[in-house]
């Protein structure tokens, strides 16, 4: 069950120019997106005093909420400058659409200020501060030079057509376009669907994407429904921008389940690399493909134009020998597939996984330094932090590994040490990045072969 916190959100505007932040990449929530300074209503909220007059009308427990997350964010003090406000108006509320587990309700409040104030950001959460036209802000989204979530790129919008807008079309996710599926365009012209499918747990969705300038070739990437019902609400979504490819990341099924019966449907080819189509056809049977033309894609290849720019094939086995990923000319944004996850951890398991070229995937996405990149499993984030944070992960579990077999521990007796609070059902995937740890070791001849 989905669990709703209520949260503010504080849009400054000053002269025609708005304040925005930047997230820092660390983060766990919207990392490395633009965002207004705010956050989660707390406890410490419930009560206390109310500057008045401009805040009359308007929830207590909102406006200390919002005077407090100024105050921590930016260290803007309201309270203590009772001139700055010169109005105050609710803009709305943004409520998390489902799928997510936490799913805020936040309410948007213009503050319109006398002059501009001197702030500080908090550098554990916002990496800068910027002042800019709602128009200039709308703009850098469309150019594809920024991440930021819906009820953001709504606000731009409105306040870019009348500065003094009361009014947010788009806001709330029930007056945005109504989509068969979950939809989000945190970055302009990457169309993410998320979609259920037979993935392993904690994840229950594998993310699909559009992908390709209107009027040019149109790809869809890694659609994997769990059921003909889930698959009959992507046709439909799908069927309203048209595609005249399908593009699989790598063979795994939780990226191309029922993506062979999509392909007959809108008769289109399949997109992949050599390898994801042996192992398919070894997998599956060569019928899986049958009636179904196949593109076969290597490093540097152009799949489709983002933005005019053309999104680039790169190779980056190891989770999967055939996994590519995908990225622009201007590294704006990366799709790196099951290199990371959003939830939970990649398994590297034989015969197609490799833990040393997995090594070499993330260091070489790493070097390549995308602005920000998406998961197959979760959402999209700012900056490689993920990526670096993910080989620092695997570098540690292999000092762990190695200190076990210099001790003399089994596999077995690795287990409980390594992975203590594992769902146990996740026990068979953990004993198999263990295994694969052990293969570089031995590769590198670190211990013998």
């Amino acid at each position: 069950m989905s669990r709703i916190v209520d949260a503010v959100t504080a849009v400054l505007i000053h002269d025609g120019e708005i304040l925005v932040t930047h997230r820092q990449d660390f983060l766990k929530a919207f990392p490395g997106y633009r965002a207004f300074p705010g956050g989660k209503v707390d406890g410490a909220d419930d009560s206390g005093l109310v500057p008045s007059p401009i805040w009359d009308g308007h929830d207590a427990r909102l406006v200390r909420a919002l005077i407090r997350e100024l105050r921590e964010e930016i260290a803007l003090d309201v309270e203590q400058e009772p001139d700055l406000l010169s109005q105050l108006r609710h803009l709305g509320i943004a409520l998390t659409p489902p799928p997510a587990p936490l799913r805020f309700n936040t309410h948007f409040f213009a503050l319109e200020l006398t002059r501009r104030p001197h702030l500080r950001p908090d550098p554990q959460e916002i990496a800068q501060l910027e002042w800019a036209t709602p128009a200039q802000w709308l703009r850098r989204y469309e150019n594809g030079e920024l991440l930021a979530a819906p009820p953001t790129v709504a606000v731009w919008r409105a306040l870019a057509e009348d500065i003094q807008a009361r009014d947010i079309p788009g806001l709330h996710f029930e007056t945005r376009t109504a989509f068969e599926l979950p939809l989000i365009e945190s970055i302009y012209g990457v169309r993410q669907i998320i979609v259920r499918s037979n993935t392993l747990p904690p994840a229950q969705h594998t993310n699909c994407f559009l992908l390709g300038d209107p009027q040019s070739h149109r790809v869809l990437v890694d659609p994997s429904p769990a059921d003909d019902a889930e698959m009959e609400r992507l046709c439909a979504l799908v069927q309203r921008f048209g595609i005249h490819e399908i593009f699989l990341t790598h063979h795994h099924p939780d990226h191309r389940e029922r993506a062979n019966l999509m392909a007959r449907c809108f008769e289109v080819p399949i997109g992949m690399s050599a390898d994801t189509r042996a192992r398919i056809v070894s997998r599956s049977g060569s019928d899986w493909l049958d009636g179904i033309a196949v593109h076969e894609y290597r490093e540097n290849d152009v799949l489709c134009r983002w933005l005019g720019r053309p999104v680039r094939i790169i190779e980056v086995p190891g989770h999967d020998e055939g996994q590519l990923a995908l990225m622009p000319d201007d590294r704006a944004w990366c799709l790196v597939g099951d290199l990371i996850q959003g939830l939970g951890t990649v398994v590297i398991a034989k015969p197609e996984g490799h833990m040393g070229r997995y090594f070499a995937s993330l260091r070489k996405l790493i070097a390549l330094a995308p602005r920000a990149i998406y998961p197959s499993h979760g959402m999209g984030m700012g900056g490689t932090h993920r990526l670096r944070e993910t080989l620092a992960h695997r570098e540690l579990r292999e000092q762990q590994v190695l200190a076990l077999y210099r001790e003399g521990r089994s596999i077995e007796q690795m287990l409980p040490v390594i992975y203590a609070d594992i769902d146990p059902r996740l026990l068979p995937l953990a004993r198999m990045n263990i295994e694969s740890h052990l293969d570089k070791l031995r590769e590198d001849g670190v211990i013998p072969a």
